[in-house]
């Protein structure tokens, strides 16, 4: 069992960031254990064989199999409020170029003291060993790995990631307006509950943190799947990743639309559907099904006031996404 612990501070500076960086490092265990992450089975089919490459090697040596990676790896980002509708007090967006360079300025004291507080799950690989020794050499070769594996891996991919991280802020703001910080994390994730002036969480870890004043930034991602995961050591920036809501729709299914759906709907209404198993925007929308955008935004309308998709805005940005009711029609459930 974990603690977080909060002061009268900390319950005010609760706020949502998303982290490229955070996604990029995660991703590897997917890779490493497909049958656990089996909702990103077929984007794991695409990278696997790139996770070998040796310009990755460096980042492998970090994240393995049950166990921990050290805090500086994955920081909460440190950049200012987004403009996202709705939720604009709560959530925070940095670019994986900014978390680039704060990581390769991390001081070399913090790599160290990181590094070595990994030993609690798996002994230290020989390239954590060797960044011991040398973690400034350590430190750029790592840096340099993570930016290979992102351009390899994700890049390509954050657009849709990044939508459906946002669709879950703006769901989690309004859980977070509506009910406060007990509604907040009694309803983030079921090994969570709210006791009163601190979190308790159900997992093996025994993490202990006072927060201090320091707020506490939680950070959604879809590469987090059974447990809320914390910062390890209690003078790292705190943060706690949870899985985010609609990862299974992350990766749509690329079977043709049912012809008796088709029927009904008609088959640009029935792609639309298929499509917003992830939250996209109109030009997204219209990019994929090679349309206009404003016969995009004529079906999506329609789609709307049949109550089959809901929509949320996020700064200049509208993401389009499945209600209940539509996703029971598309999946059968």
């Amino acid at each position: 069992m974990s603690q977080i612990r909060f002061g009268v501070a900390d319950v005010a500076e609760v706020r949502f960031v998303v982290s490229p960086l955070w996604e990029t490092v995660r991703s590897l265990y997917a890779v490493d254990d497909p049958g656990r992450h089996a909702v990103h089975r077929p984007w794991v089919r695409r990278v696997r064989s790139l996770a070998t490459r040796p310009e990755v090697a460096a980042l492998r040596g970090y994240v393995r199999p049950h166990g921990w990676t050290p805090d500086f790896l994955t920081p909460p980002p440190l950049c200012p409020p987004a403009g996202v509708a709705g939720v604009a007090r709560f959530a925070g967006f940095a670019t994986f170029a900014d978390e680039l360079a704060a990581l390769r300025a991390t001081p070399i004291d913090m790599v160290r003291a990181d590094i070595a507080a990994t030993r609690g799950r798996l002994p230290l690989s020989d390239v954590a060993r060797a960044a011991l020794d040398d973690p400034r050499s350590g430190l750029a070769a790592l840096a340099d790995a993570v930016e290979a594996w992102h351009d390899l891996a994700i890049a390509a991919y954050w657009p849709r990631i990044r939508a459906l991280l946002e669709a879950d802020i703006a769901y989690r703001g309004r859980q977070l307006a509506y009910g406060g910080a007990r509604l907040l994390f009694d309803t983030l994730h079921p090994s969570l509950r709210w006791a009163g002036d601190h979190i308790v969480a159900d997992d093996p870890w025994q993490v202990d943190v006072d927060l201090r004043g320091r707020g506490l930034p939680l950070l959604p991602s879809v590469f987090v799947d059974r447990r809320v995961l914390w910062t390890i050591r209690s003078s790292s920036r705190p943060l706690g990743a949870y899985p985010a809501r609609g990862t299974a729709t992350l990766w749509p299914a690329t079977a043709p639309v049912e012809d008796g759906l088709a029927a009904v709907l008609g088959s640009s209404r029935a792609r639309l559907l298929r499509l917003l198993q992830a939250p996209l925007t109109t030009a997204e929308l219209a990019r994929l099904l090679g349309v206009s955008a404003p016969a995009v935004s004529q079906h999506l309308q329609a789609l709307y006031r049949a109550g089959l998709v809901a929509r949320s805005r996020h700064g200049r940005r509208v993401l389009y996404f499945l209600t209940p009711t539509g996703d029971a029609l598309m999946t059968g459930r």
